[in-house]
């Protein structure tokens, strides 16, 4: 059956959810993606991105011992805000202790997550986190990334000057009186809180990857960071629909898929920029 097929098809709503997963976070992976990739703290979301492995470990442990339909999401999401809010202030406080904890969360987080799943009655496959599955996105999971599309795409038209000052020049935008340092952590609790949602796309480990690619490859033709947002999202889409399609005639890993697609169109298109430069 040819996925156009199968996407018609009354009996495989799980290629429509994915499909409409990946319209959404693209939303999210360009707009966050951009900031991110603009800002330069693409180890920071990485940091956090692994840690919520230790959030989903605890969450799984406590659904199967003591509190039953313990939502993995909810474990995900305390381990998230609490790391980036952690990594935030160690950043804006202790410059020259942030790689020390930025990798000391990245191991910590990693490490809890995998001790719960191992103490965890039964049998708990870890890869299922670590590499995601857009084709189990549920309806709840849709309604969560449109809900978090809104917020994203409200608070970034809201405060686009004050975010695009402070990304490109902290310094110039805490003497146009910019809360700098309320922006960046209010970037980071937000991609904290992407993160958890995106990982059921791509997984933990991938993630940090479509944070940063899209926005890489459209970063060298944007003029400003809405440019850059609006290029990014759209190459988010293009690539999530891509890596469905083959993902599905190829019978291979959609998420894995995806990065992939993204991947080597940005090798691609940074050789390119470099080749063009030389000459």
């Amino acid at each position: 059956m040819s996925i156009v097929q199968a996407f018609l098809s009354p009996g495989f709503p799980f290629i429509r959810n994915a499909f409409f997963a990946g319209l959404l976070s693209s939303v999210l992976f360009g707009v966050l993606g951009s900031v991110v990739t603009v800002r330069r703290i693409a180890s920071l979301a990485g940091a956090i991105s692994h840690a919520v492995l230790g959030g989903i470990g605890m969450a799984l442990y406590l659904q199967a011992t003591a509190i039953p339909g313990f939502p993995p999401i909810a474990g995900a999401l305390i381990f998230a805000v609490l790391s980036g809010i952690i990594i935030g202030l160690v950043s804006l406080k202790a410059k020259q202790r942030e790689d020390t904890v930025i990798n000391g969360i990245w191991a910590i987080g990693m490490s809890l997550g995998v001790l719960f799943m191992a103490k965890t009655p039964g049998y708990t496959d870890p890869s299922v986190y670590l590499f995601g599955n857009i084709l189990l996105i549920s309806n709840r999971d849709l309604l969560l990334m449109a809900v978090l599309d809104i917020l994203v795409l409200a608070l970034s038209w809201r405060f686009y000057p004050q975010i695009e000052a402070s990304a490109f020049d902290e310094e110039f935008a805490r003497v146009r009186r910019v809360p700098a340092q309320g922006v960046f952590l209010g970037i980071l609790i937000i991609t904290a809180v992407a993160i958890v949602l995106l990982q059921t796309f791509v997984g933990v480990v991938m993630v940090i990857a479509m944070l940063t690619l899209p926005a890489g490859t459209a970063g060298g033709a944007a003029r400003n960071l809405g440019e850059m947002m609006a290029a990014s999202s759209v190459l988010a889409a293009l690539f999530s629909t891509g890596g469905l399609i083959l993902g599905w005639t190829l019978d291979a890993p959609v998420g894995a898929m995806t990065v992939s697609i993204a991947g080597t169109l940005f090798i691609g298109v940074s050789a390119a920029r470099f080749l063009l430069k030389r000459r």
